[in-house]
């Protein structure tokens, strides 16, 4: 890596991220559609909260009470994940590991010091804004009863109707200004540890170029190289293909078979065709 990207903007002093940034679908850039797959659980709990991230606060701004409805389960999700002890200290040593990879690159030529070390703050940051969050930060939100009824009604299909949960019923019907308020301050308690996770999946997602690769009649095999330790294998695809990939993993070696999309009435079938695409390790 030869010269440090200009970073997209980071929500780290906002629990409410910039709509035209956070809203931006992850899967379609530049004509290409790109999918991912995790290597490791570490990425596969990172991958999951920073979706359901960008589904809370996508669904924040929907001022209807179904919006509403949207935005509090995918808060109830997140919460359910960092409910794992370990979810916050697999957060800080991924933070140290992109900080002293980060370091590394001081070495390298062609480097922009100024704009590296602006890089390294931003990590700092982060890992302070944690530092100063109790290992109990989200005990406020597993110990709100409000949230609570609505997260064990949740498990019953149609279990938060209005008869259900009445004040459930009732703030939804408050204001949206009183609502939203509400929830940025819910998502403003586990705001570091989101922040966190968007950065280090930028930084992991950035740190290798995608090359050009053949799967030959829609099959590609790599096998890792010893002591390679990826975090994410991402495949990227011309949008107009009509066809997608399916990424199956193990610790050695992965695979990636392209099938083409017959409809939601017909099974996927593997392409017959050779297919170019571009490949990135991270």
């Amino acid at each position: 890596m030869d010269q440090i990207a200009e970073p997209k903007q980071v929500a780290q002093n906002s629990g409410m991220p910039d709509p035209a940034t956070e809203l931006q679908s992850l899967s379609l850039r530049a004509g290409r559609m790109e999918s991912e797959q995790p290597l490791t659980e570490r990425m596969r709990t990172f991958l999951r909260i920073e979706l359901l991230h960008r589904q809370a606060c996508f669904h924040s701004q929907d001022a209807t009470e179904l919006g509403t409805r949207a935005a509090i389960s995918s808060l109830l999700e997140i919460l359910t994940i960092l409910s794992r002890a370990d979810v916050r200290a697999d957060v800080v040593k991924e933070l140290e590991r992109q900080g002293k990879v980060l370091v590394s690159f001081a070495r390298r030529p062609g480097v922009d010091p100024a704009r590296l070390q602006g890089f390294v703050d931003e990590l700092h940051a982060l890992q302070e804004d944690l530092a100063n969050c109790s290992p109990k930060f989200i005990a406020p939100l597993k110990e709100c009863d409000f949230l609570n009824n609505i997260k064990h009604r949740s498990s019953i299909p149609g279990g938060t109707c209005m008869f259900d949960l009445p004040d459930y019923a009732y703030w939804l019907r408050l204001p949206y200004e009183e609502r939203v308020k509400q929830f940025q301050a819910w998502l403003e308690i586990i705001r570091p540890i989101c922040d966190a996770v968007i950065q280090v999946l930028w930084l992991i997602r950035e740190a290798n170029e995608p090359d050009e690769q053949l799967a030959v009649q829609g099959m590609y095999q790599h096998d890792m190289e010893s002591g390679a330790e990826p975090n994410l294998v991402r495949v990227l695809l011309a949008a107009e293909e009509g066809i997608y990939p399916e990424i199956s993993a193990g610790k050695h070696r992965f695979t990636v078979r392209f099938v083409k999309w017959q409809g939601t009435e017909e099974r996927p079938a593997q392409v017959e065709q050779d297919v170019r695409f571009l490949l990135a390790l991270c």
